[in-house]
């Protein structure tokens, strides 16, 4: 059964909706090691922290930490792949509405454990 997300409150933005309690799904794979579509991000909010517990796909276990300014999220993580090692890196996310009410984060990210940077886009999830 497909849920319908909750429309935001009136006069609330994609800047001042919080991500507490909210499943984000990647909208495509990436390269082999990384995220993709089986991984579901469970995020937290509060006064501006920002944190969240990631796993599926490649990833057995992941965790990031930041802060929110805004539509910015500004967060560092850290995961444990399926071949054992582990990667680490530094992204900001853009947060925007999508047109069913649901939000969508733009993000730009860095590789701190190894060479390689990039872009993704993760959107609330239907279930």
């Amino acid at each position: 059964m497909t849920r319908t997300p909750e429309r935001p409150a009136a006069g609330e933005s994609a800047a001042t909706r919080s991500l507490d309690g909210l499943v984000f799904v990647p909208v495509a794979d990436q390269a082999p090691g990384q995220v993709g579509r089986r991984t579901r991000f469970a995020y937290h909010e509060q006064d501006g922290t920002v944190w969240a517990e990631y796993r599926g796909g490649d990833v057995v276990r992941g965790h990031l930490v930041g802060t929110r300014a805004g539509d910015t999220v500004d967060f560092r993580y850290v995961q444990l792949r399926l071949d054992g090692t582990t990667a680490s890196g530094h992204c900001v996310s853009l947060v925007r509405e999508l047109p069913d009410g649901r939000l969508r984060m733009e993000e730009t990210w860095t590789w701190e454990s190894r060479e390689g940077s990039g872009t993704s886009v993760v959107e609330q999830a239907l279930d």
